[in-house]
């Protein structure tokens, strides 16, 4: 799969641009606050009805108007597809395939797979589980529409409950209005459980290989799940937890409170490991990414590189980049010297100035 172009109308810093990428390897160079982040966002926008940063709707229309359009073209097996996003102030997006609007963002999971590497990135061993839990979530609804159904209903489901845990304080009659939240809550949970679970488990069979030869054959990595709950113990733990959870206004087991786990060697490197080891590990999750998309979907996905490179040594930097030769790859950076120190083949190049994109080559 290939993103063969983009068209920004008044997205952030954009009022009117067309980009058209080279299918291997593009780089988008240029000073800081200029907007080569926000083409990665507007392409990832496109391939998942979000913003990678979590910003509002509202966030990405430019100042002084109400709307904002992204068009992109990309090739998918020899097929073309064309998505337009139509992001407004007022209302919900709109999205369409084709010329075809969608009616649920589902609908637009699976035509294009990104994997996002930020500097941010690097610090998801060491930061909070939310964002391990984002990691989980977002590459398995590019891969899984179940998956998507699963966790937006999931979502609703603990949404309406924590707001009747808060009601029952006033009404405590309401308790029994519980039992309906927490059967959908199990139905939904566990399937989720099911699924983060293979996934980690077809991501560790990728990942040690990865690994062991990143770190010279001198670390094992694996990755463990850690649920808050399974699925044999899920609906038992929900209901013994219920006093609790009425107290504290809140749900406090299921799959929005999983985590995973990264050892080396065995060890917890969250807690034992060195940055450079943390720093590692987020590098060869991201690699065993793209061989995980490869082996489920028979194709390669788009690889987004957003000033990274900056943030790794030069050791990393090499394997990264001759690790990635065969997918199509965008990359932000400021300059373009690591990639002439390195002799790395760059095969279209842009200058990004003051919301302007300028191909050189």
């Amino acid at each position: 799969m290939i993103i063969k172009s983009i068209d920004l109308q008044n997205f952030r810093n954009y009022d009117l641009q067309n980009i058209v990428f080279d299918e291997h390897t593009n780089i988008l160079y240029g000073d800081n606050a200029q907007g080569k982040t926000n083409v990665l966002e507007a392409v990832f926008v496109s391939g998942t009805a979000k913003s990678h940063k979590g910003s509002k709707d509202t966030e990405m229309i430019s100042f002084n108007h109400d709307e904002s359009h992204i068009k992109m073209i990309i090739s998918k097996k020899n097929i073309d597809y064309r998505i337009d996003v139509h992001i407004r102030k007022n209302k919900n997006k709109g999205i369409a395939i084709n010329g075809i609007p969608i009616k649920k963002t589902m609908d637009l999971y699976g035509i294009v797979n990104i994997i996002f590497f930020s500097p941010e990135d690097l610090n998801i061993i060491k930061n909070g589980p939310s964002g391990r839990r984002k990691f989980m979530d977002m590459e398995l609804c590019q891969l899984d529409k179940i998956y998507v159904n699963n966790i937006i209903n999931y979502n609703k489901s603990v949404e309406q409950r924590n707001k009747l845990l808060k009601d029952i304080t006033l009404n405590s009659s309401l308790e029994e209005t519980l039992d309906i939240w927490d059967m959908q809550i199990v139905k939904y949970g566990r399937e989720i459980i099911n699924r983060r679970r293979n996934f980690i488990e077809n991501l560790n069979d990728i990942i040690k290989d990865i690994h062991k030869r990143l770190s010279g054959g001198k670390e094992i990595l694996t990755i463990d799940y850690e649920p808050s709950a399974t699925e044999n113990n899920f609906k038992e733990l929900l209901k013994d937890g219920r006093e609790k959870d009425i107290r504290m206004k809140f749900t406090g087991v299921g799959p929005h409170r999983d985590d995973i786990i990264f050892l080396i060697n065995g060890t917890d490197i969250r807690k034992y490991g060195s940055q450079g080891q943390q720093r590692t590990t987020a590098l060869s999750l991201k690699l065993a990414e793209i061989e995980l998309v490869k082996q489920i979907t028979g194709d390669m996905p788009v690889l987004l590189l957003d000033d990274v490179l900056s943030e790794l040594d030069a050791s990393r930097q090499n394997y990264l980049l001759s690790s990635i030769n065969k997918v199509q790859t965008i990359i932000t950076c400021t300059g373009l010297d690591e990639f002439i120190n390195n002799r790395f083949s760059v095969n279209r190049i842009f200058r990004v100035t003051d919301g302007h994109v300028y191909q050189e080559n």
